[in-house]
């Protein structure tokens, strides 16, 4: 901030403005912050800029109080636990009448999510990151504020200035993400591995796999943008792939990008590469769904030695084998509390390295008879209306219930329905393992949900879609910002869950969001004082657990 003389050649008038630069993108702009007059002569001039300086000094008096509540968060909290465990009068005397709150600061989110993101190693991910001081603040404010309240990065940046105390630019923004570069990337899932090897305290014994796709608020397809099947039915719209690998535990193991209109199945072999060559992982079962299954794949997993158990698809098989999973004669109960009452299950030899085992579960098949009752009802009444029936043939899942009779009559197959009525319940599962037992192999798949889980938090909790970046590099580095999130809530649930009590990634930010302190200034005094909010059970348990004091009692700022 300076004052500014402002002259024209034609004209002997002096402008006095007081100013201040302002950047916009690479270029600087001088804004106006007021304009004290014009001046006829140099007398003038001299009286208007004493009266700027005075203006400029008095601004920076108002702000030099609570400046460092505006510069970081981080800064924030340190002066805040340094007042605390300072020495402090007996008793604060103030005039309630004078006090006034300056600001609130939600601290409770960057102090336990803070110590997550240091203690994972996030903090040493860029190249030279000792050097760059700013740009790692700038990068763990940003993944707490997506662990905070995921938006765009505009919206992040308001939020972290308006509730944290945290005042950032959106272009410093997107230059720290410039520094996510793929070495950055890799930095930080060897980081993300490390941290998950010492939670579990052992060598991974089983991970999990899957992929999901991300849409963009985007209808163009450019590099990694672009069309493919959509889990998420935004068919019309650009896409990534995006494929994880996490723990039993849900623990964060690794994950891949890959262009929209990437088939899944084709991910698997850097699955294999990330297991058996980067993680070094040795023996090590590995579970997918069936999405994932082809011959190809099951031969990649069998020749690179990595045990697997993978999603079968049943009604794909041969005629002795179609016989052997519907006769349900031989099937053995599951006596077991941490499976469903009455589920039965079979296992049949595919050949010698690989085997099959079927599962029967009363449940799925109410679920799937009742789906299939809903999906009737809802073709009939389309087959009443539809002026062109013949239509509905172009639909999968009308199709395979229809028979064309004559030349354009279309009626419900009731032979297909009783076909369909045989394979409810029954689910499938293909493994290579010899050390397995079929119920081993039944409980191993089981624990997939804990992939589907973390893709729920990625996509609801961390709001990885829809996606505002348009160039490979940026998409690259806001997934990276959305993997550091992803990994800081899971690993929170992990600790919180093992040495406290069962507590959702969504539990423990709302409850860390409500552990705040207030600002207050003296007027008379001039003097800043701090008031803790009154924070619930949970929350002071998940502060502990983290090695962090919440003090209840107002303290001076000293």
């Amino acid at each position: 901030m300076f004052v500014r003389r402002k002259t024209s050649k034609n004209s002997p008038k002096i402008a006095i403005q007081l100013v201040e630069n302002i950047r916009e993108g690479k270029k600087v702009k001088q804004k106006i912050v007021r304009h004290f007059g014009t001046a006829l002569n140099e007398d003038e001039a001299k009286v208007l800029t004493r009266l700027a300086l005075v203006y400029k000094e008095q601004l920076l008096k108002q702000s030099a109080q609570l400046q460092m509540f505006e510069l970081n968060t981080f800064d924030t909290i340190e002066k805040l636990v340094k007042s605390s465990q300072a020495k402090q009068p007996e008793r604060l005397d103030v005039n309630l009448k004078t006090i006034v709150e300056e600001k609130r600061i939600t601290t409770g989110i960057h102090q336990v999510f803070g110590k997550i993101f240091d203690k994972v190693g996030f903090n040493e991910v860029f190249e030279n990151f000792s050097r760059k001081k700013s740009s790692v603040r700038l990068l763990k404010n940003i993944v707490i504020g997506r662990v905070a309240e995921p938006a765009s990065k505009r919206s992040t940046a308001r939020l972290l200035s308006e509730e944290y105390g945290v005042n950032t630019q959106l272009t410093s923004i997107y230059r720290m993400m410039d520094f996510i570069d793929d070495r950055a990337i890799e930095k930080i899932q060897e980081k993300t591995y490390a941290y998950t090897k010492q939670l579990k305290g052992e060598e991974l014994d089983v991970v999990f796999y899957d992929c999901t796709s991300l849409y963009f608020e985007s209808f163009q397809q450019e590099g990694l943008m672009q069309n493919g099947y959509s889990k998420d039915g935004k068919f019309n719209q650009a896409q990534i792939i995006l494929s994880i690998l996490v723990t039993k535990q849900g623990l964060p193991v690794g994950y891949q990008v890959y262009s929209g209109n990437t088939f899944e199945g084709n991910t698997l072999e850097d699955a294999v590469k990330l297991i058996k060559e980067k993680y070094k992982i040795g023996e090590v079962i590995f579970v997918a769904d069936s999405g994932l299954i082809s011959h190809k794949n099951i031969g990649q997993l069998h020749d690179n030695n990595v045990s697997f158990i993978m999603g079968a698809r049943i009604k794909n098989q041969t005629q002795k084998i179609t016989e052997q999973i519907l006769d349900k004669s031989d099937y053995q109960k599951v006596n077991d509390k941490q499976h469903e009452t009455g589920l039965t299950y079979k296992q049949i030899t595919l050949d010698d390295n690989f085997t099959m085992t079927v599962t029967y579960s009363p449940k799925r098949a109410e679920k799937d008879k009742y789906e299939r009752e809903k999906a009737i009802e809802k073709l009939q009444s389309k087959l009443k209306k539809s002026k062109n029936p013949k239509g509905l043939l172009s639909n999968f899942g009308y199709k395979k219930f229809l028979k064309i009779e004559g030349e354009a009559d279309l009626k419900i197959d009731e032979t297909k329905l009783k076909e369909a009525e045989m394979w409810d319940g029954l689910k499938g599962i293909v493994s290579n393992t010899k050390n397995l037992s079929p119920l081993q192999q039944i409980t191993h798949y089981a624990g997939l949900w804990q992939v589907e889980e973390t893709f729920r938090i990625s996509k609801h909790d961390v709001k990885m879609r829809p996606i505002y970046h348009w160039t490979d590099k940026r998409i690259k580095a806001h997934i990276a910002i959305c993997f550091m999130a992803l990994s800081c809530m899971r690993f929170a649930e992990h600790e919180v869950t093992a040495r406290y009590k069962k507590l959702s990634p969504a539990e423990i930010r709302r409850q860390l969001k409500q552990v705040q302190t207030s600002i207050l200034k003296d007027n008379s005094t001039n003097k800043l004082y701090a008031l803790p909010s009154k924070i619930s059970q949970d929350a002071y348990k998940i502060l502990k657990l983290f090695d962090i004091k919440h003090i209840t009692t107002p303290y001076e700022i000293i």
